[in-house]
């Protein structure tokens, strides 16, 4: 079965328990992570430029558009937290599509959206994110949380999303990582490896969706890696955060 149809089923059967466990599991921390890079995409935060990390440029470009109007593409947007986070911090005028190829998250993700009051601001709707239904240069800005790591083809998904950005237009991709301390490296790996499946497949049923999770992220680029083939993919001003001593790495890019 090839990667993307595996991908598909295993989201599809964790998709119930798929939020309470994220914010259990990572002690609540990744709802300050998102918050931090959706203040970046709606331009309500401070920039890229401010706050611990690493960084790096590869460019001139301020990302186009303010605020308000902004027509945001949210790619593999799972059950919508991310996409309803910028639906509540965006200004006027803002759209936001969210795209993801797991019929389950999104059916979580529009229900959430209703609830949320958000339905008249956002989209969600079943697509491939390495071939984006979209014409060229349609989105102000492109934004995945904790979804490029699934990606068959990673590269392949980056220059679908560098496509549907307008000229100037910024790319936000937050993703787990793991810390650069040796320490702190040994003590996530035995949480990641050994905890997290333990207890993900213990509350969902599903103990091998819980061993993969931790699995892409070991094998997802390095910040230096990753960077270079978002440059590769025609992506400028490339720069990269690190929160929480690296367990979550955000990458920002202009087209």
């Amino acid at each position: 079965m090839p990667k993307k149809e595996k991908i598909r089923k295993l989201f599809d059967n964790i998709a119930k328990d798929y939020d309470k466990l994220n914010h259990i599991l990572s002690l609540d921390i990744d709802r300050l992570w998102r918050k931090k890079a959706i203040k970046e995409a709606t331009d309500t935060g401070t920039g890229t430029g401010t706050g611990s990390g690493t960084s790096t440029s590869t460019g001139a470009g301020s990302g186009s558009g303010t605020g308000p109007g902004l027509n945001i593409l949210d790619v593999a947007c799972g059950t919508g937290d991310f996409a309803i986070g910028m639906g509540r911090a965006a200004g006027e005028g803002c759209r936001i599509t969210g795209v993801d190829i797991s019929p389950g998250m999104l059916e979580i993700g529009r229900k959430k959206t209703a609830e949320a009051g958000l339905s008249g601001r956002i989209t969600l709707m079943e697509a491939d994110c390495e071939s984006l239904p979209f014409e060229d240069g349609c989105f102000d800005r492109v934004t995945a949380a904790f979804g490029v790591r699934n990606f068959e083809h990673l590269e392949t998904g980056l220059k679908e999303m560098h496509r549907v950005l307008a000229e100037s237009g910024k790319l936000i991709i937050l993703e787990l990582s793991t810390p650069e301390n040796p320490f702190l490296s040994r003590l996530y790996k035995l949480y990641f490896l050994h905890i997290l499946p333990a207890v993900g497949g213990m509350v969902s049923g599903d103990k091998g969706a819980y061993r993969y999770l931790p699995a892409s992220v070991l094998k997802f680029p390095r910040p230096e890696k990753f960077m270079e083939m978002m440059s590769e993919c025609g992506f400028s001003d490339i720069r990269h955060r690190a929160f929480s001593a690296g367990i979550c790495r955000m990458y920002t890019g202009i087209k």
